[in-house]
């Protein structure tokens, strides 16, 4: 959909830099610049340095899925079509998150994550 080409150059340059810091943390969690140290409150730190390299990314996946789902979505026609009600998401809304599912109305219903 031409309509939406600019916005899905936008989301492959997303896509290509969050696999770029997957890819950071990733090498980050498995030590594979540094290896584990030998000293017991080292290794604490780099645990706790793991959990939060882990977390980071564990969003950085999702945000991956989100992306990889929108881009579909503009590749069969239905980006900007709410998933939930089928209204149109606006534009303003687009802007800000482009890979959301859902228009603002069903965001808020329905929690976090659209």
């Amino acid at each position: 959909m031409k309509e939406y080409d600019e916005v899905k150059r936008t989301l492959v340059a997303m896509l290509e830099e969050l696999n770029l810091r997957l890819d950071r943390i990733t090498n980050n969690v498995r030590h594979a610049d540094t290896p584990i140290e030998k000293d017991f409150e080292e290794q604490a730190t780099q645990n706790a340095n793991d959990e939060v390299m882990d977390y980071l990314g564990n969003s950085a996946r999702t945000e991956i899925d989100l992306i990889k789902q929108a881009v579909a979505r503009i590749d069969n026609g239905r980006y900007g079509i709410c998933e939930v009600c089928d209204e149109p998401i606006s534009k303003e809304r687009l802007a800000a998150l482009p890979y959301s599912n859902s228009c603002i109305k069903c965001a808020s219903q329905a929690g976090p994550k659209r």
